[in-house]
């Protein structure tokens, strides 16, 4: 039995995936398996994926990461949310941030003691009843001591792999310089025997981690696992990312401007500011793109802007035979709500917890599967509902999602809450009811009714139960220190410009 443990862990490709794989392996296994890394510098990454989401958390702290250290080290800023410009129509916008919105009951949330505020002309936005939302708006930020983490981070894709690397290294795992020529494949038993580089060297190992981008070197070329396209309901297909010099404040939210073919993305770190602009080719070129996009940046260029083209869906499965996708080569969703690098994560926790044995037991493989196919379905719905319930009409991209037939799973959700107010959070779903609860009262969804629990409340206390909460949501916030503030003298970036 002991001769069946997994002893040599291969990770194909670096970046951000390869490198959260090798700090995970070599930090918690390091002492019973090796774990080696191939990379080329000849192939340059995606490296765009610069904002994250709170659920970075768990992982930090599961390799005992410190905070700030880190954050200097990849000229991070903070990130409370994310600003959507021009989504539900043009020069219409809302915010959605981390945290929580005000206090329900055990019948209903606090969106239906809400609707009816609205309806007696006595609640506030949505926002006012949450802290991180008021935050984001004024620009404040500070890590208190037994805080919720409701909170993520502006980093440099780059930098946060170099500063893996170093933690990966420091706990035995070896990084192997070159091109991969070829999976060897085993034709009894169709798993990875191993890789072949160009020099001729041979790696051989019992688990291979696929983290080789959308080709899946590994994964689909050597394995051909099969692929799901989501085009006909995410059809932006391409990207150009360029970064800026820093121009102006640093705001502690991402900014995502709708324009009428897909939208544009602002990342602020500490030194310049990360530029994107996503696209459907359909309906835009890559020139028409890239002249979009420079008339819309501020701050000097550092960079050439490059374009990324690719295929919003997923592998079939992403754990088939001995390999494991992770990142880019296990599909992709879009970069919207800033979930690749949350699923990354999760591929690699979640690998971690049913670490297999040399046979890749059936039951643990499906069971892999079936959870990472649960999680990412339930993050494309809620990305498609951005672009689904929408009132602009200006431009036949935004006429074909308007209309386009969206899954029943997220179909089921716009029904409900359009008919009752009711939002809610499946098991292994990562956005909550908040969440759902923001984006689609941003994009102009209101319900029909609101609980029958709420008339139990005279309508004079109800005015003052909303009174409380956003008097106590201002409170807190107007004694946290401006956000720029706070990074200087948090976690200062050794270049920082701010």
């Amino acid at each position: 039995m002991q001769n069946n443990k997994i002893k040599k862990v291969v990770i194909a490709g670096g970046g951000t995936a390869g490198w959260m794989a090798a700090a995970a392996f070599s930090k918690l296994f390091g002492n019973s398996l090796s774990v080696t890394i191939v990379e080329s510098d000849l192939i340059p990454t995606v490296g765009v994926g610069e904002a994250t989401i709170p659920t970075l958390h768990i992982f930090h702290d599961l390799l005992k990461i410190n905070e700030a250290e880190f954050m200097a080290a990849t000229n991070a800023t903070f990130k409370l949310g994310i600003s959507f410009e021009n989504w539900r129509d043009v020069s219409q916008d809302y915010l959605h941030s981390f945290g929580y919105i005000g206090q329900g009951c055990w019948a209903a949330g606090f969106q239906h003691f809400w609707l009816k505020g609205k309806q007696q002309g006595i609640a506030k936005d949505i926002g006012d009843y949450c802290a991180e939302h008021l935050a984001c708006r004024e620009g404040k930020f500070a890590v208190l001591a037994n805080q919720d983490r409701n909170y993520a981070y502006h980093t440099d894709a780059g930098l946060y792999a170099k500063f893996l690397r170093k933690l990966s290294k420091q706990h035995g795992a070896e990084r192997i310089e070159g091109m991969i020529d070829k999976v060897n494949v085993n034709q009894q038993n169709g798993f990875i025997d191993s890789l072949t580089l160009a020099d001729g060297t041979v790696i051989e190992g019992d688990l291979f981690i696929d983290c080789t981008g959308f080709k899946g070197l590994l994964i689909e070329q050597a394995l051909h696992t099969g692929y799901e396209n989501w085009n006909h309901i995410l059809p932006c297909d391409s990207a150009i990312a360029v970064q800026t010099k820093q121009t102006k404040a640093l705001v502690p939210y991402t900014r995502s401007i709708a324009h009428d073919s897909g939208w544009q993305w602002q990342i602020p770190l500490q030194n310049r500011m990360g530029n994107g602009l996503v696209f459907c080719s359909k309906y835009m070129t890559d020139e028409q793109a890239k002249t979009l996009l420079l008339a819309n940046v501020e701050g000097e260029l550092i960079n050439e802007p490059r374009v990324i083209k690719y295929q919003t869906g997923t592998r079939r499965k992403h754990w088939h035979k001995n390999c494991v996708a992770v990142g880019l080569a296990s599909g992709f969703i879009e970069p919207l709500e800033s979930t690749s690098i949350h699923l990354i994560q999760q591929s690699i926790v979640r690998l971690m917890q049913n670490l297999p044995t040399k046979t890749m037991d059936a039951g643990v493989v499906d069971n892999f599967n079936q959870k990472m196919r649960t999680e990412i379905n339930n993050i494309r719905d809620f990305i498609v509902l951005h672009y689904h319930v929408t009132e602009r009409t200006d431009s036949e991209f935004w006429r074909y999602c308007k209309n386009m037939e969206v899954p029943s799973s997220l179909q089921q959700r716009i029904d409900l809450f359009t008919q009752s107010g009711q939002v809610y959070k499946n098991d292994l779903e990562l956005f909550g009811e908040a969440s759902w609860l923001q984006v689609m009262i941003g994009q102009g969804l209101m319900p029909q009714s609101y609980h029958p629990i709420v008339d139990n409340m005279p309508d004079d206390q109800l005015a003052k139960f909303l009174d409380s909460i956003e008097t106590g949501i201002k409170r807190k916030v107007d004694n946290l220190p401006n956000h720029v503030d706070f990074i200087n003298h948090y976690c200062r970036a050794s270049n920082s410009l701010v």
